[in-house]
C-alpha cells in the first residue's frame, strides 16, 4: 500500500512538445487537442486530450506511440465518414 501512496504524491511533470491541432471546443472552453507530450522527462508521445486555455491543467486522455497512432490513422482513414 505504502507504493500506491507514494506514485499518489508524485508530481506528475509535462511538455508539449509539438501541437497538431484542435478537434473540437466544449462550452467551458476546454479544447480538445492532439499534441506530441512528454511526461515525466520520457519520450515524447501522441496525446490526444482536453487541456484548459494556458495548458495549466488537462482531462484524463490517451497516449499513443507512433506505431499506435499510425494504426489509428489507418483505422480512421477506412472508416466512411
Amino acid at each position: 500500500m505504502a507504493g500506491k501512496e507514494r506514485d499518489k504524491d508524485r508530481e506528475i511533470t509535462f511538455e508539449v512538445t509539438e501541437h497538431f491541432g484542435v478537434i473540437g471546443t466544449s462550452p467551458t472552453g476546454w479544447k480538445k487537442e492532439l499534441n506530441l507530450v512528454s511526461w515525466n522527462g520520457n519520450a515524447a508521445k501522441y496525446d490526444l486530450r482536453e487541456w484548459d486555455e494556458d495548458h495549466s491543467h488537462m482531462s484524463k486522455g490517451v497516449t499513443m506511440t507512433r506505431d499506435e497512432a499510425k494504426a489509428l490513422s489507418d483505422i480512421m482513414n477506412g472508416l466512411q465518414l
